[in-house]
């Protein structure tokens, strides 16, 4: 069974400062993007495709495509605020993107085969990518609704520099019952880890299993995510900021009962650079995986 990686890397890094996605942190110049697309291929996924804008293509085609050919089938496509459903119109006024639900959307078109969706400024480990494939090739139908997240524990995807949007989930006997999206997670001055949302604060339990969105889906998603998206921009589309979340549509369609998801144990490190300050740390923890022998000091020699 063929598998994909899906990376979305169409953010523009606004609490970063830039396209973080495209930063260097590896010795040799390797993104973490690098990294994430090292370890599927080794994992044994067979494509790569890509969400990015179409204002960074050039720079992407130049730093990616070329050097990763006849290593995988690689694809772009394209997240834009016009790339939308038929007779969808929008605010004029609006710039922010419509979330990771519309990015994943938009490959619908040139995936029709069992897939993982990471974001591209994450560092989600092999042993994360092997779990993810070996679950992944064990499908059998395009449409099958058994998907997949791995899951990582929140006190180890906190960023010391600003908060950090996280999933978190509740599980039951290794199959998720819910994913709850917290966009303003950050620890207190007392250690405490805290949710500051709609003027409240709600205290998090440090071990909760929270999504980092590593999940696996078959091409089966795309009917329900076309549905899910034109009636959320039927409600939202006139707004400047709202955005849908690829946890929104796993929670519904869990609750529905059209899916079933299994939290994989991934045994994995987790890093990632929300914010610009994150940037040393992520550098020395790659290093530190060099100096371990997991990645050679030039990934693509």
């Amino acid at each position: 069974m063929k598998t994909t990686l899906l990376l979305l890397a169409a953010g523009m890094g606004s609490r970063y400062g830039g396209l973080k996605q495209l930063d260097h942190l590896g010795p040799s110049g390797e993104t973490i993007m690098d990294y994430s697309i090292y370890d599927a291929i080794n994992a044994g996924f067979d494509k790569i495709v890509f969400v990015i804008r179409r204002s960074f293509e050039k720079e992407f085609r130049e730093k990616f495509v070329d050097k990763l050919r006849g290593k995988a089938d690689i694809k772009l496509v394209f997240q834009e605020l016009d790339n939308l459903p038929s007779g969808i119109e929008y605010h004029p006024d609006r710039q922010k993107p419509w979330g990771t639900a519309h990015a994943v959307w938009t490959a619908r078109e040139i995936i029709n085969e069992p897939f993982a969706m990471i974001n591209a400024d994450d560092f989600y480990g092999r042993e994360a990518f092997k779990a993810m494939a070996a679950f992944l090739k064990s499908k059998h139908s395009a449409t099958d609704n058994q998907y997949a997240m791995c899951g990582y524990k929140l006190i180890k995807t906190l960023s010391e520099h600003g908060s950090v949007s996280r999933g978190v989930c509740s599980i039951n006997d290794n199959y998720l019952e819910t994913v709850v999206e917290h966009t303003n997670i950050a620890i207190s001055e007392n250690g405490k880890i805290i949710n500051h949302q709609d003027d409240s604060e709600k205290i998090l339990d440090p071990d909760s299993i929270v999504s980092m969105n590593f999940w696996g889906f078959t091409p089966g998603l795309f009917r329900f995510l076309d549905e899910k998206l034109r009636k959320f921009l039927h409600n939202n589309s006139m707004e400047l900021k709202s955005e849908m979340y690829i946890p929104f549509v796993v929670d519904e369609l869990i609750k529905e009962k059209n899916a079933v998801v299994e939290v994989l144990d991934c045994d994995a490190q987790w890093f990632g650079v929300t914010h610009k300050e994150d940037k040393a740390k992520a550098v020395n923890n790659l290093l530190k995986l060099i100096e371990q022998g997991v990645y050679p000091e030039n990934l693509w020699s």
